[in-house]
């Protein structure tokens, strides 16, 4: 992972401010007359003589004050947007998990964004950015191109606000999330095959003339509102060490990073996106955002080809690193979520957890026995899709392990060959016949076999119990598989 270039200490949170005097005293009693003195950088600092007695206090009448780079999102930002939304969202725990801890080594504490009322932490942002919204533009409405959780979270504020809400989605957005969205009481339009053209549609039709487009993570108040967990995150914990956060478009990091860092600027904000969808990291290399071409990842609520402008402006000033993690990394942080937090989490929202686990890209010595803490940022996952995203956690996990073995295609061959996998342990998940395709005897038969174990060690003692007993195996067939290519027309991600 390549560090980001770190901003100008003087513009790294409130603790670097230099004080200037604003009267010169005796010299022997405080300050001495040599403080109004320039140095060379043309900012002036308190020179301290050795007092007499006790330390004089600092003296803040006079002081230069020292500007942040021209941001479009600024400190105060966040703590009015945390006053405003503060009766409306949820102030969600963050909890250290003491199972969690012990497997990564590190003082693990995870933030619940997914206890959110419509499951994620994009309501901060959408409740901010509809409040502020001029009182004419409040009767006109707002629109937005999401298949998720931004659709959801301007839905349901929009509804409670009275401010009418119109979201275009794919055609191919889960039918739960469009019911759910209808229900809150926004125009639900479904149009084109992806993001990119239900947000072509929204911009470009004349049905939608005269309401406010609210981009879901690049709109400043969006950015804002997402600021307020970095608040939290410094009063829940307040000696916090490391926060890592997921990245999809910039806006979450972005906010929590400036909350952070100028709270804490000691703290270490470290980014995490998918492999699949690296936008973030491109943004970094070439210094802005740039497209990037993405794929299908379980991670899809970050699956954004280019990072917003304004969340990349203030992101790149405060975020100290990006790491990647892989499709098999994030389908076991969705596991781990589910056994050692009781927690329902989406691709998107474990990815932090994810880079931080055994063999992730943050399991490093540096970050060992610091207190780290980790927005799981949503919980917004179809059913259907959480029940593949388990069993490729249980795969990548070594406990669902799938290999081919040759045994007697005569009666009794097969429960006997069954029986002894029994007799270990394991138990079988899948098992198919395969008699054309072996020419060696007419009498054999290969099954390929999945089954289910409790780890490495015991898939160990399975494969051995089958070779002490003669089975001729062909272990592991997950090489058999196409790996990462894409189905044929997949309508994909916009580019």
């Amino acid at each position: 992972p390549q560090p980001l270039s770190p901003a100008s200490p003087q513009l790294r949170g409130v603790s670097r401010s230099l004080l200037m005097t604003a009267s010169d005293t005796e010299k022997g009693e405080g300050v001495s007359k040599k403080a109004n003195a320039k140095p060379k950088g043309g900012v002036a600092e308190p020179q301290l003589s050795t007092p007499a007695g006790a330390i004089p206090p600092q003296n803040f009448l006079g002081r230069v004050k020292i500007e942040r780079p021209d941001m479009p999102v600024q400190f105060d930002d966040i703590a009015k947007a945390a006053f405003k939304i503060k009766d409306s969202i949820v102030y969600t725990p963050c909890v250290k998990n003491p199972g969690l801890s012990e497997l990564t080594g590190l003082d693990l504490h995870l933030k619940h964004e997914f206890k959110q009322f419509t499951g994620s932490f994009k309501e901060r942002g959408a409740r901010n950015a509809l409040l502020a919204l001029p009182e004419e533009q409040k009767q006109k409405g707002v629109i937005a191109a999401s298949a998720g959780n931004h659709a959801l979270a301007l839905s349901y504020h929009g509804g409670l606000l009275g401010i009418p809400v119109t979201v275009i989605m794919p055609e191919i957005a889960p039918l739960v999330k469009v019911e759910r969205c209808r229900k809150l009481g926004a125009n639900v339009v479904l149009h084109g095959m992806h993001l990119g053209e239900a947000k072509d549609h929204a911009m470009g039709s004349s049905e939608f003339k005269g309401l406010q487009y609210i981009n879901g993570y690049d709109d400043p108040p969006i950015v804002a509102g997402a600021g307020t967990i970095g608040l939290e995150i410094v009063e829940q914990v307040p000696d916090v060490e490391v926060v890592v956060v997921p990245v999809g478009g910039a806006g979450l990091i972005a906010g929590i990073a400036l909350a952070v860092k100028t709270l804490r600027p000691d703290v270490t904000v470290i980014g995490v996106e998918p492999e699949k969808a690296a936008s973030f990291t491109a943004a970094v290399d070439a210094g802005k955002p740039v497209p990037v071409n993405i794929t299908p990842t379980l991670a899809d609520g970050l699956a954004v080809s280019a990072v917003g402008a304004h969340s990349f402006e203030v992101a790149r000033h405060f975020v100290d690193k990006t790491v990647q993690v892989s499709e098999s990394q994030v389908a076991i942080a969705v596991l781990r979520c589910l056994e050692h937090e009781k927690a329902v989490v989406e691709g998107g929202g474990a990815a932090g957890l994810a880079a931080l686990l055994p063999k992730g890209p943050l399991d490093i010595p540096e970050l060992k026995g610091k207190k780290v803490v980790v927005p799981l940022c949503g919980g917004n996952i179809d059913m259907t899709v959480l029940g593949r995203v388990i069993e490729r956690g249980l795969a990548a996990d070594r406990r669902l392990v799938r290999f081919a073995v040759t045994v007697s295609d005569r009666p009794g061959g097969l429960a006997k060959m069954i029986t002894l996998i029994s007799s270990t342990g394991a138990s079988v998940w899948d098992i198919t016949h395969e008699r054309a395709w072996l020419h060696t005897s007419v009498d054999q038969v290969v099954n390929k076999i999945t089954v289910e174990v409790s780890g490495e060690e015991h898939e160990l003692q399975v494969r051995k119990a089958l070779q002490d007993a003669g089975y001729p195996l062909s272990w592991n067939l997950d090489n058999e598989l196409p790996g990462e290519q894409t189905a044929p027309n997949f309508a994909g991600y916009r580019t």
